[in-house]
């Protein structure tokens, strides 16, 4: 298959995206030469292409594939042609080859298909440090999510119940209602149910964490959501960002924690890296946690696969397959 690309020559709609033919990249010192499988499509991307973030083009879009190694570049050790991997943060990945970063593959366990690693990097390593790191869940806690359909949604969903946890989440549709209770959730609401129906379904108390990725629309009922001593754990802004609040408010609230992470500050080496993904590569290979694909586009219809993400329409997660 010789070497092709989407790119976006301009800031635009879907429509701007081309399939076009490259040049086939050469893998520098410490770098692999990857064979895409198959490369996650994330709402990062649809803004660098509209141009609500500034990016240089014509600009390849894409930070998350997998693949299969062609090639690997000087100084490179534990990698050879022939070996499957995936990554969360290369770059240019809208394509059928693409240069990683050595130190930021990770390797794909067997039982696991290249559809699924190439689906689950972003999303899962998200939920990895979500429930682990920027709040250590523990067996009967509580805990509030939103999105319960979306691609970290269902995989929260799925980890905090291995966990033990009692997971309160809310969906947009019946449809959506389902998919997260499939993937194990306890109770499923409405947006407008919150915090209300939290009170009621904790006595009262509140629960422990909350883990909000929507932002301005949700923060104040996540808040109102909490036990005394809860943490929210502000991981996006979907709706937009947080205003400026006073700080004495979590104070009065009920001595609360508010953290804002990022994934990148929860991947620092090759090592926190590989002990994220080899836990959830391992939990798929073993059947215990499901990637829900929600749809797969050819390389080619980029656009198509814009248009579905954009309307809010999907469940799970879209990837392209070259």
């Amino acid at each position: 298959m010789s070497p092709h690309a989407i790119i976006a020559p301009k800031a635009g709609g879907p429509e701007v995206f081309e399939y076009v033919s490259t040049e086939l990249p050469v893998p520098g010192p410490g770098q692999l030469l990857v064979k895409v499988a198959a490369a996650g499509v994330n709402f990062i991307e649809t803004y660098q292409r509209s141009g609500v973030y500034r990016v240089r083009y014509p600009f390849i879009p894409g930070s998350e594939c997998s693949g299969t190694v062609e090639a690997v570049g000087a100084g490179v050790s534990g990698f050879t042609p022939g070996d499957r991997v995936a990554t969360a943060e290369g770059s240019a990945t809208y394509a059928n080859y693409t240069v990683l970063d050595a130190d930021k593959a990770l390797p794909v366990a067997d039982g696991v298909s290249l559809e699924e690693a190439g689906a689950l990097p972003l999303q899962g390593m998200t939920a990895h440090y979500l429930i682990n790191s920027s709040y250590d869940v523990k067996p009967g806690d509580t805990v509030l999510t939103y999105a319960g359909a979306g691609g970290v949604g269902l995989l929260l969903i799925q980890l905090l119940k291995l966990r033990g946890a009692t997971v309160i989440t809310t969906t947009s549709t019946e449809e959506k209602a389902a998919l997260a209770r499939d993937a194990g959730a306890d109770h499923v609401l409405a947006y407008d149910e919150v915090p209300a129906r939290v009170r009621e379904i904790t006595q009262g108390r509140g629960v422990e964490v909350v883990y909000d990725g929507i932002g301005k629309d949700t923060f104040e009922n996540s808040l109102n959501s909490l036990k005394t001593r809860g943490t929210l754990v502000l991981f996006g802004g979907a709706s937009g960002q947080v205003p400026p609040f006073d700080l004495q408010r979590l104070n009065a609230h009920g001595s609360l924690t508010v953290t804002r992470p990022k994934l990148s500050d929860f991947l620092l080496d090759a090592e926190e890296r590989r002990w994220r993904s080899g836990e959830l590569f391992g939990l798929v290979a073993e059947g215990k946690l499901n990637v829900r694909i929600g749809a797969s586009f050819p390389l080619a219809e980029a656009g198509a696969a814009h248009t579905a993400l954009e309307s809010r329409a999907t469940t799970g997660k879209v990837i392209l397959v070259p």
